[in-house]
């Protein structure tokens, strides 16, 4: 491996690390924004994150990307803005009501909820291993279900909206910064509105409430931004395989929080469900390392064949 190569392997890694801790710790970041409501924070997190990512494209000189953008891919950008939103304002509303721990089972579902998204929607065909992964999974949901006397909707939500929120930018043709630029676009008016209702009826908490509360809102912008910028450059310099196992940094950071800090209550029925979700994970992340494996192997045994003379 090449001097090059080793070092944006090691920039990609720290980078992917570097997004994931950043994403671990939102609830001590989100816990800090009382006495803001849900929406506000969410408000003021699209309201922020445009115009930093606004500044952003101004100083790369790629606004102009922005303008080239037809009919469909607005439309695609719109509906992953839906799905993104949805995400945030369900993760923002289970910091806020004491619901970490469902929140990080939402992103520990998640990855296997993108799997069946793939199955339904591009046919994608399943291995043994990942239709046991699928059966746990879906046991655990059932002992959750059964735990919690009702369908974990937070953790589901979650899992479901940022998973679709996946697909759609799966097919979106723009790059990782143009896209989201994008999709502050399409949210920001909606969210500025909700703001100046807020402020007209004395119902928001920007004003009134320190500098810092301000400063703290306004940091929404950065601290969402950065972490897809960080995810973006780790993406392109990073195996795919490796990039999926580091997502588990992140609700794990949440679970812990959530237990050892907030002291939210865990039954042994609830460990259990956990203990199935960990397991269905640890199945579908060796089938992804095992299937990496091997295709590798095929294309250097391709390269070595066209290789011999």
């Amino acid at each position: 491996m090449t001097q090059r190569a080793r070092s944006d392997d090691s920039t990609g890694l720290l980078s992917g690390v570097g997004a994931y801790l950043i994403w671990g710790l939102f609830p001590i970041f989100f816990g800090l924004l009382a006495p803001a409501g849900s929406l506000e924070v969410l408000a003021h997190r699209m309201v922020w994150t445009v115009l930093l990512m606004l500044v952003v494209l101004v100083v790369l000189g790629r606004l102009g990307s922005l303008r080239g953008m037809g009919a469909r891919t607005w439309g695609l950008v719109s509906a992953a803005t839906v799905a993104i939103g949805i995400n945030w304002g369900t993760y923002i509303y289970a910091i806020v009501s004491g619901h970490v721990v469902e929140a990080a089972l939402g992103y520990f579902v998640n990855p296997l909820v993108s799997v069946l998204l793939g199955v339904l929607i591009f046919r994608e065909k399943l291995s043994r291993a990942q239709v046991a992964a699928l059966v746990l999974a879906a046991i655990a949901v059932v002992i959750i279900t059964v735990d919690y006397g009702r369908p974990p909707l937070v953790a589901l939500t979650l899992a479901l909206s940022f998973a679709t929120y996946g697909l759609i930018k799966k097919v979106i043709p723009l790059d990782p910064r143009t896209s989201l630029t994008a999709e502050g676009v399409v949210a920001a008016p909606f969210a500025v509105a909700y703001l100046v209702v807020l402020a007209v009826t004395g119902a928001g908490s920007f004003f009134g409430n320190g500098v810092g509360h301000s400063l703290l809102l306004m940091a929404a912008g950065p601290v969402t931004a950065v972490p897809l910028l960080l995810f973006g450059v780790a993406a392109q310099r990073i195996p795919l395989t490796t990039l999926g196992i580091l997502q588990y940094l992140t609700p794990v950071l949440q679970m812990v929080w959530g237990v050892a800090v907030m002291h939210e209550v865990m039954p042994p029925s609830r460990w259990i469900g956990f203990a199935l979700i960990w397991t269905a994970l640890v199945v579908f992340t060796t089938d992804a390392l095992v299937r990496a494996r091997r295709t590798r192997r095929r294309a250097q045994s391709a390269v070595e064949a066209v290789a011999v003379p």
